[in-house]
């Protein structure tokens, strides 16, 4: 059961990144899921290193999710335009 929230919170989570990021960037259901579950790792890896949360929290909120997933939106698209350049 955690894995199935795990997967809506990342829909959602991938959803608001990308709307707070227009533009092109990889499309679909399942990486804009992808995007919101790894920039919760994200997010999650940072406030460890910071100090914000402990090793045995339970994750990052949904604001820092969503602020990694924006990050690797905004990272995607250097990569990508570098690449078509």
């Amino acid at each position: 059961m955690h894995l199935f929230w795990s997967l809506i919170v990342g829909l959602v989570v991938g959803a608001i990144a990308k709307a707070l990021h227009p533009g092109k960037d990889p499309g679909g259901i399942i990486v804009t899921m992808l995007i919101g579950i790894t920039g919760s790792l994200v997010a999650g890896f940072f406030g460890r290193a910071l100090g914000v949360y402990r090793a045995g929290d339970a994750g990052p909120g949904i604001i820092a999710s969503v602020i990694g997933a924006v990050m690797l939106l905004v990272i995607y698209r250097a990569v990508t335009r570098r690449r078509l350049a």
